[in-house]
């Protein structure tokens, strides 16, 4: 595996010069990601394309036939076999390129090929570094791009020194330089690179470079020694400078000194190793698909319930508890397969009703096969005979389900039911389970052995994001928007969503588990019907999750329920992001009340990250990947324990513990027990007061990060062993 070195940096700071001389001098392919995006604006230009249109932008660079070059001596950029190099570089290219690099459709396709460029080059022994490995310059390429890079820099300079470069380069080109419109080209150009990225403070694990005061050559120098830090092999620098030697000295002779205090089993096996945190089973995709339809109230859910064996979906007497179209996997007879519930289909209606229906049809549409679930008491109503004409323009095979016929002498009601010309009918009662045997197996007689529309199953691990919050504050509309599809039923009625969804969206070139979940309105003992069985799903949601994103209505002031359900999410030792949905409502004045209500209410989870966007436009939610990834990062900090110790025994010496009843308790050792969340275990002498623990994490954040991450500090006494 190659070295993969990201440099990011604002323009003007010198990252492209210094990217190539580093790839020169230690044999690196190198990659100019803002060529890409130049080379999209003039192949648009060149196709006569507004700019302005993002459609037609975005349609024009998925298709656009690009070859970068990696070569730091001659790297050319060619379209269409035309070489463009020179071209890509004129000033009225660098002038309209912001408009083509915040296109929120061009970035994640660029994105891609930069990732492709950078696996070669790191992988593959064909490549032209012999997978040596690349270095990779460009907005967000630390973070976003190759946010698992050897060495991520960010290059900065001060803008007069930013300023003074690009005239250099100008005059060198032999072109004409305006002092004016060159100012206000790179700051536009980093207004604009603002909106999509804050490329100008760096991040956990990205190393700051000041280059207003250095030379070239002593940049270069600089980066190539912790190019060289990084290489495998002989001579290579430690990678944790935080834990020496002297650190795991301590940690030893602390844990020795615990051999004098009275421990359990349960002391000692965590002592002995690691205990993380209960691995999830990966989502599974690619099964047949079965979509179970059918008008309101006819028992889909129940029946739902029966197949899969757990009482998953929401289920109320009453028409239209089921609003989205919900999957959930099954297996019958050996056969697994993918069950979507789906909300009542009805015709001509309006409103919310619609919107449902519309989602019934999208889920005939993306199925392999139909189970049709008709009221056998009622017999056949024209919403029934409306569906079935629905199902056979879909030409998918449909099973025909005849449900409530909860004894033998209703079964001359679903006889009824051949009148609907779908083949033979299935008495079955879902609240029972009468029946259901027969059902499922007609239902694995017409599914297919490979799915025709599922997506073929996810490679490796998808992080899984759970969206909650009150009703009615953006949930569903955040994800439609990241998934730019109308995938969940939105509507301007509180409590819309009921069951929660889960659905597999890429953003940025990578693929999450996005769970849409129902808004929690009160306690859940002040919760009846439907809504009750909805917040308990909601809770198991979190509980799976490994990321909460917490959506608050900017509009409106911080509430005691936005408060409850942020601890709901820490009590849980789920990562945390708070976003500040409806941002396109907020004046100025209302801003200056959010960060009053942030600093009064959410101050105890002032670690969080935060967003502020608008999912009904779209705006700045490409910002929510850096704000997971942040908040991943820190649920899965572990500090070693050698330096855990130094680090509470110089606490420990600057502020001691206050004293309780003449004793002043004596911290003994600690160790990181697990991750994901991170568990610090406290042995001391004594109990530590509720405000030292708070003192201890406050400190752990300031030294070791863990943002986005609640800490859990668990504190055992231990008696010292009586001498006999």
């Amino acid at each position: 595996m190659g070295v993969v070195v990201a440099i990011d940096g604002p323009s003007g700071s010198g990252k492209s010069t210094v990217s190539r001389l580093v790839a020169a001098r230690a044999g690196l392919a190198y990659l100019d990601t803002g060529a890409m995006y130049r080379a999209a604006a003039w192949w648009c230009e060149h196709q006569g394309i507004d700019l302005s249109d993002a459609d037609a932008v975005a349609s024009a660079v998925e298709a656009m036939p690009l070859q970068v070059g990696v070569d730091p001596a001659d790297p050319r950029v060619h379209c269409d076999g035309q070489d463009v190099t020179a071209a890509v570089r004129e000033p009225h290219i660098a002038a309209v390129v912001s408009t083509v690099a915040t296109n929120p459709r061009v970035r994640p396709e660029l994105a891609r090929l930069q990732r492709e460029v950078i696996e070669r080059e790191s992988t593959s022994p064909d490549s032209f570094s012999g997978g040596a490995g690349i270095v990779a310059e460009g907005r967000d390429i630390t973070t976003v791009i190759a946010p698992g890079a050897d060495v991520r820099l960010l290059l900065t300079a001060s803008e007069q020194a930013r300023l003074e470069r690009r005239a250099r380069d100008l005059e060198a080109a032999g072109k004409a330089v305006d002092a004016a419109a060159l100012r206000d080209q790179v700051l536009r150009r980093d207004r604009d690179d603002a909106t999509v990225s804050q490329f100008l403070t760096a991040p956990k694990g990205v190393t700051l470079v000041d280059t207003s005061d250095m030379t070239l050559e002593e940049t270069v120098g600089h980066v190539l020694d912790l190019v060289r830090a990084a290489l495998p092999g002989p001579g290579a620098r430690p990678q944790d400078p935080a834990e020496s030697q002297e650190d795991h000295q301590r940690a030893r002779a602390l844990r020795a000194g615990l051999e004098d205090y009275e421990l359990d089993e349960e002391d000692l096996a965590l002592l002995s190793g690691d205990q993380e945190g209960p691995a999830e089973d990966a989502p599974e995709a690619g099964l047949p698909v079965l979509a179970v339809i059918g008008r309101p109230n006819v028992g889909k859910s129940t029946l739902v319930n029966r197949v899969i064996g757990r009482r998953a979906a929401v289920v109320q007497d009453t028409p239209g508890v089921t609003r989205d179209r919900v999957s959930y996997p099954a297996e019958w007879a050996g056969r697994r397969f993918t069950i979507v519930d789906t909300g009542g289909w009805e015709v001509d209606v309006a409103g919310l009703d619609a919107a449902v229906a519309t989602q019934a049809e999208v889920a005939v549409d993306r199925a392999d096969a139909v189970l049709l679930v008709v009221d056998a008491r009622v017999g056949v109503t024209e919403t029934d005979a409306q569906v079935v004409r629905m199902l056979r323009r879909s030409g998918k095979p449909v099973v025909l389900a005849a449900n409530k016929v909860d004894s033998s002498a209703q079964e001359g009601d679903a006889a009824a039911l051949w009148g609907l010309g779908l083949g033979e009918p299935y008495p079955v009662s879902a609240l029972h389970g009468r029946g259901s045997g027969e059902v499922l197996d007609a239902v694995v007689s017409v599914l297919p052995q490979v799915s025709a529309v599922a997506a073929p199953p996810p490679e490796g691990r998808l992080h899984r994001v759970a969206l909650v919050g009150r009703p009615n504050v953006g949930k569903s509309s955040l994800l439609n928007a990241i998934a730019a599809q109308d995938r969940v039923v939105v509507d301007e009625t509180a409590g819309t969503t009921r069951d929660p969804v889960d659905e597999i969206i890429e953003l940025d070139g990578r693929r999450w588990v996005f769970v849409d979940t129902a808004g929690i309105r009160r306690r859940i003992r002040q919760v009846r019907g439907a809504d009750y069985y909805a917040v308990l799903r909601t809770q198991g949601a979190i509980d799976k999750a490994e990321v909460a994103v917490v959506l608050l209505d900017a509009s409106e002031p911080v509430t005691e329920q936005d408060v409850r359900i942020i601890q709901q999410v820490v009590d849980a030792g789920r990562a945390l992001v708070l976003v500040n949905n409806k941002w396109d409502l907020v004046d100025e004045d209302r801003r200056a009340a959010l960060a009053r209500e942030a600093e009064r209410d959410l101050a105890h989870v002032a670690w969080a990250p935060r967003i502020n966007l608008a999912a009904r436009t779209g705006w700045h939610t490409n910002r929510l990947t850096r704000a997971l990834d942040a908040a991943l990062d820190g649920w899965t900090t572990r500090v070693p324990t050698g330096r855990l110790n130094a680090f509470l025994g110089e606490l420990q010496s600057a502020t001691p513990h206050p004293l309780r009843g003449g004793r002043q308790p004596r911290i003994l050792f600690a160790t990181q027990a697990q991750t994901a969340p991170p568990r610090i275990v406290i042995f001391t002498t004594g109990f530590l007061d509720a405000g030292y623990r708070r003192f201890i994490e406050r400190r752990l954040r300031e030294d070791f990060g863990f943002t986005g991450s609640p800490i859990q500090i668990s504190v055992r006494p231990r008696e010292k062993r009586r001498r006999r």
